[in-house]
């Protein structure tokens, strides 16, 4: 977010996710493209002129506003869904209304980025979720990525199970919007190194991504993670084969950037008589035009702070994580591949609609 998100009718503070505000009570809605709340009647809100109209997903907690002449009654992060449960199964929808949340997050940040997003419908193998349920099915679901699309069981969004998972994967943190930044770094990965030499760079930090997938699984549970393997990666899972690096890399770069840019749109600092610094450690809303060294010396400090309030309601570390020498070069690769040529708003706009139909 370029600023704190405020409700328009009152200038409460509000959380992305926010229907209602808790202090007015004002109808809210939140317009992608100048990324504002507006207020909402009857079901609309006028933005210069133009009529917008809530999701036809709000009923499962979706507030983005429509265009009145887009082609569908969802907003552009809900289109993204390829598959969902069906309309009768209101238990799996429940748990998908989670879900979509984190993922709104996650399509707002990427945006902010500057990244590219081609939606599924618009390009083969372009970005798409199917968003399905083995509870529901009673079928086992191949979570991952795949040509653009991410397949996420929504039995995870339920907190004990994916906290049974975390432990038996040995994982300190596992979140659905965490999930969701590893597959879209699959995603990423193949859209952002555009020629040989950028696979090359690639491949000298995180090692030949043609190397046999299927034995790295086998090899990685059969074996577990190498020996002194936090001298060189982020994670365990990181160890298991270089796409799952590259994966967690990245995510690992959105965690960051997203937590000091939210720390900044709120005022969030650590003054300089508390750090020992010469200056004050101030988080920037973005880090576009600064060098890695910048953005990982602000992390370092705020995610101390973090961390140590979390500890102060007994809670675990916000970022439980060391970012080892070799990991910071890996994050150094992601920031000059993310920050090397961002797209503007209506070149986004231009990628993620098809040329003869709706607007966001």
């Amino acid at each position: 977010m370029s600023s704190a998100p405020r409700c328009p009718h009152c200038r409460h503070f509000v959380f992305l996710g926010t229907l209602t505000c808790p202090n007015c009570e004002g109808e809210l809605g939140f317009n992608l493209l100048d990324r504002v709340f507006y207020g909402v009647r009857q079901g609309h809100a006028v933005i210069e002129g133009v009529t917008w109209y809530t999701c036809s997903n709000r009923g499962w907690g979706c507030n983005w506003l429509v265009r009145e002449d887009a082609a569908a009654g969802t907003c552009f992060a809900c289109r993204r869904t390829r598959r969902q449960p069906d309309s009768n199964d209101t238990i799996a929808l429940e748990k998908l209304g989670k879900t979509e949340e984190a993922k709104r997050r996650l399509i707002l940040q990427l945006g902010e980025l500057g990244l590219p997003i081609v939606p599924w419908d618009v390009k083969k193998g372009g970005l798409g979720f199917d968003l399905v349920s083995s509870l529901s099915s009673g079928e086992r679901v191949v979570i991952g990525h795949a040509n653009g699309i991410i397949t996420i069981d929504l039995a995870e969004s339920l907190d004990d199970r994916r906290e049974a998972l975390r432990v038996r994967l040995g994982e300190p943190y596992r979140t659905m919007l965490g999930h969701l930044r590893h597959e879209v770094g699959h995603y990423f990965q193949n859209v952002l190194l555009p020629d040989d030499a950028a696979w090359d760079r690639c491949r000298a930090l995180f090692g030949d991504e043609r190397a046999s997938y299927q034995d790295a699984i086998a090899r990685h549970y059969s074996r577990g993670a190498p020996e002194g393997w936090s001298a060189s990666f982020i994670s365990e899972y990181a160890t298991m084969h270089p796409w799952e690096d590259f994966a967690e890399t990245f995510a690992h770069y959105l965690h960051i950037t997203g937590t000091l840019q939210t720390a900044a749109a709120i005022g969030i600092h650590l003054d300089a008589g508390v750090t020992n610094r010469d200056t004050d450690v101030e988080p920037l809303e973005s880090y576009r035009d600064e060098p890695i060294q910048r953005l990982l010396t602000d992390w370092d400090w705020m995610s101390q702070a973090f961390n140590r309030i979390n500890r102060s309601m007994g809670s675990a570390d916000l970022y439980p994580f060391e970012l080892v020498g070799p990991v910071r070069h890996k994050l150094a690769f992601v920031h000059d591949i993310v920050t090397k040529a961002p797209l503007t708003l209506p070149e986004q706009i231009a990628l993620a609609l098809p040329r003869d139909t709706e607007r966001t």
